[in-house]
């Protein structure tokens, strides 16, 4: 297996994983969506269009799996890391984000940020297993209009609808 840059080749096989991760989120708050192949590839463009670093795990046949970090000046931010799921728990997630961890080092910084949803535990126990313990910027917003929040989180003293 070869983790490397995104080409143009690829395609065909990482927007339908895109579309996957896409559904995958909208689980989490208990939204059941069918893949949006389109909208999936609109999204890998406004990647590509932003200049956005992707990497993908590539087994010589197939892509099973893709990171996508945002730098702004010398911060890196894991904006995506999906691996399919018939290839999990096999490392190659871990290789993957490795490369965040690398552009964090060649900008001389310190740390990857990463946005989670506080109930995709796989996620952030991936992220405590490699040091990430330490919580940095919360997101509070209004609900959308027609919204279902069916959990809620505790921050500090505070419970927030999720």
């Amino acid at each position: 297996m070869e983790i490397r840059r995104y080409r143009p080749e690829d395609n065909n096989q990482i927007v339908p994983l895109i579309a996957e991760y896409r559904v995958f989120l909208s689980s989490l708050k208990s939204v059941t969506k069918n893949p949006d192949f389109e909208l999936a590839s609109i999204e890998l463009g406004e990647y590509m269009s932003s200049k956005y670093c992707i990497y993908v795990a590539d087994d010589y046949r197939n892509i099973l799996g893709y990171l996508v970090c945002r730098i702004d000046q010398d911060i890196v931010w894991a904006e995506s890391l999906f691996v399919k799921e018939s290839e999990r728990r096999r490392g190659i997630g871990s290789a993957l984000y490795a490369k965040a961890e690398q552009l964090v080092e060649k900008l001389g910084s310190e740390t990857v940020y990463n946005w989670i949803h506080p109930n995709n535990d796989g996620i952030i126990l991936f992220l405590k297993k490699r040091g990430y313990n330490v919580l940095n910027l919360v997101e509070i917003r209004r609900p959308w209009t027609g919204e279902k929040n069916f959990s809620t989180v505790q921050v500090g003293n505070y419970k927030f609808k999720y």
